[in-house]
């Protein structure tokens, strides 16, 4: 579904990566990320995995091309006491393939594509575990991994779930590189480093991060920075700073042809796995769509809707940051306790924002897409598209954005809880794109009825809270 706009920024990209002497533009940087994420119980995918090995030598009958457990990686005790601890008691299937070629020695570079919640975090993190060296003080005080994200909120998730993981690994120690107010930043002793992509180029450039002796660079979710003109020329800028050896990993839930083809320039030689396009589709994620007048029946419907969302947590997602903010002053002005976090907030206040929905003490979130990438909040068990997520073409109509729209709905149903996506449909085009986002992944989106608005609550609360309520609804 890539636009004419979509194509030339990646054939620009594309560019950019093959001549390394041009020079990148820009300089936009959405720091973004939260706290320490403890493990999670993985729902397994049933869909077959494919795999494209770089090295037509390699042998599918070796024992390691595919594992059934983690012990068949030859981890060492400490890391698996960290596995077990987040309770990942067996592989997923993306992990059955991925970690055997990540972890073979010498490395080779991967690009991984795999939905939401199969354990692409945790197949990253194990290969960088494996990799450290930690014998002395001066390997446990140098940078030997970098993860990139496309917002701090992501960064810092990751580094919580790598300090997790690698909790009795004596001497792992994980830094932060997203944007700071304040105080001057100190010199990054870290063996693992987890930042956004403008940030890191900053610190490598200031010497505050050194990179004489990197292993892996990880771009998670890296078909979204590769696609953004500002991010991904950021992200070559970066690769160019470090050791031309270094192990090249890309994971991410979605990656059309286009950008598959500029992110396997980004990650040469690299071996790839992945889930067919049409099979990612979320599992567990009951979808709905309700009928508006216009805009500000929208509002209405939302504030109606209030009570349902209150139950766990839920996110509303906008198109736009004006969008948020008005939100979130209406329903405040009104009684209603919610929390917008948007990229033009700063850094500081984003972590608390995000800190406080993800330990409860905010129950609606109002965001923009920065938060529709990755993140991980249990609780969460309803996702409102306020506005239909839209690619905007320079001689066209805009049309849905089907990637978008699975990253968004993908912030429930997380870890094998059963979750609710609505979206609100208030004029033609946007039920246009939102009947073209449901043929794109071959799913349904069904109609929710607002005539009485107690059996529309009792609905939704029997889909949250009964996971069998599922097939009632089809």
């Amino acid at each position: 579904m890539a636009s004419d706009e979509g194509a030339n920024a990646g054939k620009a990209l594309e560019d950019r990566i093959t001549k390394p002497g041009s020079t990148p533009s820009g300089n936009t940087n959405t720091d973004g990320a939260s706290h320490t994420l403890s493990g999670s119980d993985l729902q397994d995918t049933e869909n077959d995995v494919q795999v494209k090995l770089s090295d037509l030598q390699a042998d599918p009958n070796n024992p390691l091309f595919s594992i059934k457990s983690f012990e068949d990686l030859g981890l060492s005790q400490q890391i698996l006491q960290g596995l077990y601890a987040l309770k990942f008691t067996k592989p997923s299937k993306i992990q059955e393939r991925a970690l055997p070629l990540l972890m073979h020695n010498p490395p080779t570079n991967m690009i991984g594509q795999s939905q939401s919640g199969t354990g692409k975090t945790a197949a990253f993190t194990l290969n960088i575990l494996n990799r450290l060296e930690l014998d002395t003080e001066e390997n446990r005080k140098t940078p030997q991994a970098l993860i990139l994200a496309p917002s701090r909120e992501l960064a810092r998730q990751i580094g919580g779930v790598v300090t997790e993981m690698g909790r009795f690994v004596e001497g792992v120690s994980v830094g932060m590189a997203v944007r700071t107010e304040g105080d001057k930043p100190s010199r990054l002793d870290h063996n693992v480093v987890c930042g956004t992509p403008g940030t890191v180029i900053d610190l490598i450039k200031r010497r505050i991060l050194v990179t004489r002796k990197m292993k892996v660079i990880v771009l998670d979710e890296a078909d979204n920075m590769l696609d953004q003109q500002g991010l991904g020329d950021q992200c070559i800028r970066v690769k160019a700073l470090l050791p031309k050896t270094i192990q090249v990993v890309l994971f991410s839930a979605t990656f059309d042809d286009s950008i598959r083809l500029y992110a396997s320039k980004f990650a040469p030689n690299a071996n790839e796995i992945s889930l067919k396009q049409e099979e990612l589709t979320v599992e567990g994620i009951k979808q709905f769509y309700l009928d508006c007048n216009d805009d500000e029946d929208k509002y209405r419907v939302l504030v109606k809707l209030y009570g349902v969302l209150t139950t766990s947590s839920s996110i509303i997602f906008v198109q736009t940051r004006q969008t948020a903010s008005e939100i979130e002053k209406r329903m405040t002005a009104e009684g209603h306790t919610v929390a917008s976090l948007t990229g033009g907030v700063e850094g500081t206040v984003r972590d608390k924002i995000i800190d406080d929905f993800r330990e409860g003490r905010a129950k609606v979130l109002i965001t923009t897409n920065v938060l529709a990438r990755g993140i991980d909040v249990s609780t969460v068990s309803m996702v409102v598209n306020y506005d239909i997520p839209q690619h905007y073409t320079p001689r066209g109509p805009a049309t849905g954005d089907a990637q978008t729209y699975l990253h968004r709905i993908g912030r429930t149903g997380r870890f094998g809880r059963v979750g609710v996506a609505i979206s609100f449909v208030s004029n033609k085009d946007e039920w246009q794109m939102l009947m073209g986002i449901q043929k794109y992944f071959n799913t349904l989106i069904d109609h929710m009825p607002t005539e009485d608005w107690d059996e529309t609550e009792k609905l939704l609360k029997k889909v949250i809270k009964n996971p069998r309520a599922r097939s009632d609804f089809k």
